[in-house]
Order: C-alpha cells, then sequence, then structure tokens
C-alpha cells in the first residue's frame, strides 16, 4: 500500500482535487511501482509518460464517481 499517497475522493470532491494534487499522486504511485524515486536518464522518457498516465486516469477516475448524497456542480 502507498501510505503516501493522498485520498482525493471524499471528502474532497473531483472538483476540488486540483492537477498538482492528481500529478503528485500519480508520481508516487509510479515511484512505488517502478521502485525508483528518481530514475536514471535514460529511463526518464517513460517514466514520465508513466506519470502523464496516470495522472490521466486518475482525472477520469475521479470526473466519473458520484457519491452518494452529494450533488455534482457543474453539469448534467
Amino acid at each position: 500500500m502507498c501510505r503516501s499517497i493522498k485520498t482525493l475522493r471524499p471528502p474532497a470532491l473531483p472538483e476540488e482535487a486540483t492537477e498538482e494534487e492528481i500529478r503528485a499522486a500519480a508520481l508516487q504511485y509510479v515511484r512505488k511501482v517502478s521502485g525508483f524515486r528518481a530514475p536514471a536518464a535514460h529511463n526518464q522518457d517513460v517514466f514520465d509518460r508513466a506519470v502523464d498516465a496516470v495522472a490521466q486516469a486518475t482525472q477520469e477516475l475521479l470526473a466519473g464517481l458520484e457519491v452518494r448524497g452529494r450533488v455534482r456542480s457543474g453539469g448534467g
């Protein structure tokens, strides 16, 4: 378990999770999975792409979650 990854859902709502928080969580996840705190230069590109992909998936997840008892703001 990645204890350093902050929970970004309730009490935080998708609208409340900042891009910075999402990126930080993605970075922590990729660090944990890869076993590297900072990748070597020859791994930097794939490491950065993984962080981008995890951040995007996280944004999609948070945007799609429905929290019972809470009204979604800004849309449908």
